[in-house]
């Protein structure tokens, strides 16, 4: 059996140190210091200088960075906030395309896991709303809406009693109610405070993060393998 190297273990330990401190100020404040990626960023860089192969770790890193525009773009964009930008350029550094499944992965395989993994919540919010109308609750008492677009928002939110951490999906015309599908930007977008309105989730997006590197580490990159793309 071969030997993991001991820096390529300590380059996962960082990884997962880090993904794990930021998800726990992620949830609890929805805030993660730029600090925690400047300081792990650096400690990878500094890695470096232990490499047996120095030139090849480099050039991997480099190649690894492909990812820090994109994901400095999808942040400006709104999809994500900036620390999750960061969490994924800091990764890009500490632990550039690392696996120890043996299949394939790219600079962008922790982002396409982590799209992958968005799937999740969706079913959760369908999972909810189909307890909630057979517990006879009338989710849309109100609203003047198709059946098409109502499976639609099922998936998306659901209606929370008093929301936290979400953003308002509905919208009032005249004596009716709808469904607002609208994009939520997510830096910029306040929580909705308002009781027994429908929402739709601020999910943590440093979680999929966690869980489409932890994907990489143990299996690879899900779209590529699924694609008959691995080994």
């Amino acid at each position: 059996m071969e030997t993991i190297p001991e820096i390529f273990l300590i380059r996962i330990g960082l990884a997962l140190g880090m993904l794990a401190i930021g998800g726990f100020f992620d949830i609890w404040k929805r805030e993660v210091h730029d600090y925690l990626w400047i300081v792990f960023g650096v400690a990878g860089a500094i890695l470096l200088i232990f490499e047996p192969n120095q030139t090849d770790i480099i050039y991997s890193t480099l190649f690894a960075l492909i990812i820090a525009p994109i994901s400095i773009l999808i942040w400006r964009m709104g999809l994500f906030g900036g620390a999750d930008a960061f969490a994924l350029i800091a990764l890009a550094v500490i632990a550039p395309q690392i696996t120890i499944s043996g299949n394939i992965v790219t600079p962008f395989t922790t982002l396409s896991n982590a799209a992958v993994l968005f799937i999740v919540p969706l079913l959760v919010n369908a999972l909810r709303n189909t307890i909630s109308k057979i517990r006879g609750e009338n989710i849309f008492e109100g609203f003047d809406e198709t059946l098409p677009r109502k499976i639609l928002a099922s998936f998306l939110g659901y209606r929370a009693k008093n929301p936290k951490y979400c953003f308002s999906i509905e919208k009032n015309e005249g004596s009716v109610k709808k469904i607002a599908f609208s994009f939520h930007h997510a830096d910029n977008e306040e929580f909705s405070e308002k009781p027994n309105t429908w929402v739709t989730p601020g999910i943590p997006y440093l979680l999929l993060i966690i869980g489409g590197f932890l994907i990489q580490l143990g299996y690879g990159d899900i779209i590529l393998i699924g694609m008959g793309m691995g080994p």
